[in-house]
């Protein structure tokens, strides 16, 4: 697999990773064995950067992946988590006393004693612009406690926030064929300042798949159920914030220019692969066959330009007046 660079990192990732939400929770059960049977099935066929967070399963996506560690110690993988979701959601909270607490529990769950890359779990806004909490992420980095951090992000002026500080090594944004304004400015300030782009809800919560239609149903337990009007977190985490009829219409539109032998969900992640300044996309998986089938993904050649302008001309007249000014 194409492997491509995070400069402040001081590694490289295989450009197709392994987000691990579904893992945890909040998209129906998955068994301890599906899951292992994922991370197997990811790493045998090339993956090598993995993306989970300690709210996941409340610990659960985490603890999996430190079982599938010990397992296989030379795995050779770089396992980026996240932390700040598990309290009320004030900047208050984001100091270095629960910064040690948090990454300790991360630390234990993985079974680590340092984190590989440890993100702030889409704080709130006023967080990116304190200098105290990068001054606290500095002071992890010095403890040994962490080797680098970075930000997930809801909105790109959040992300372009935090590109201009020096020590943030990655941001992870949503960017898919639904969510293109990254495209715009986030991903040429990042290319610039040498900051890795982690590409996340590439398949606009399976909506890109293909799969799905006016017909299907989640589950109760399925946050495409009980978040698709941001009940429960942002909005633009699920379906990209995109109106579910309106996601299945720009589907249909773009699958004409889908490549022969190339799946709906592979278009959709070569088309961010395609995007430059992206370092991983990490689309999940709740089994074996969906991971194998989207590492592939990563050995579609790039999309011709016919089929590039077709996303454009979808987004543009579909998707862009419903997302594009809000993130």
């Amino acid at each position: 697999m194409e492997k491509r660079r995070f400069p402040r990192l001081n590694r490289e990732a295989g450009v197709v990773g392994l987000g691990a939400w579904q893992l945890g929770a909040d998209w129906g059960q998955v068994s301890e064995s599906e899951a292992l049977a994922v991370l197997t099935a990811a790493v045998e066929d090339g993956v090598t950067f993995l993306d989970t967070a300690d709210v996941y399963g409340d610990g659960r996506s985490e603890q999996l992946i430190g079982r599938f560690l010990r397992e296989r110690p030379d795995a050779g993988l770089t396992v980026a988590t996240k932390m700040g979701r598990r309290v009320p959601q004030t900047p208050e909270a984001y100091v270095l006393e629960n910064f040690r607490a948090w990454t300790d529990r991360s630390r234990a769950n993985l079974g680590v004693d340092v984190l590989d890359l440890v993100q702030l779990h889409c704080p709130p806004t006023p967080v990116f612009s304190t200098d105290a909490v990068y001054d606290a992420l500095d002071t992890l980095v010095a403890e040994e406690r962490i080797a680098a951090y970075g930000v997930s992000v809801e909105t790109c002026e959040e992300a372009l926030a935090a590109i201009a500080r020096p020590g943030v090594a990655s941001v992870q944004i949503i960017l898919n064929a639904l969510r293109h304004k990254p495209v715009e400015r986030v991903l040429p300030a990042a290319l610039a300042a040498g900051v890795g782009i982690i590409a996340r809800v590439p398949l606009a919560s399976g909506l890109l798949s293909g799969r799905y239609d006016e017909h299907t149903t989640f589950g109760s337990d399925d946050h495409r159920n009980y978040n698709r009007h941001g009940e429960s977190f942002d909005v633009g985490e699920t379906f990209s914030g995109v109106d579910y009829e309106t996601g299945l219409a720009a589907v249909r539109r773009l699958r004409p220019a889908v490549p022969q032998g190339a799946t709906m969900a592979q278009f959709a992640l070569r088309w961010i692969l395609d995007q430059p300044g992206v370092t991983v996309v990490i689309p999940g998986a709740r089994n074996a066959e969906q991971a194998r089938a989207n590492v592939a993904a990563a050995a579609l050649a790039p999309l011709p330009a016919e089929a590039t302008a077709t996303v454009d001309t979808v987004y543009t007249e579909l998707v862009r007046p419903q997302v594009h000014d809000r993130w």
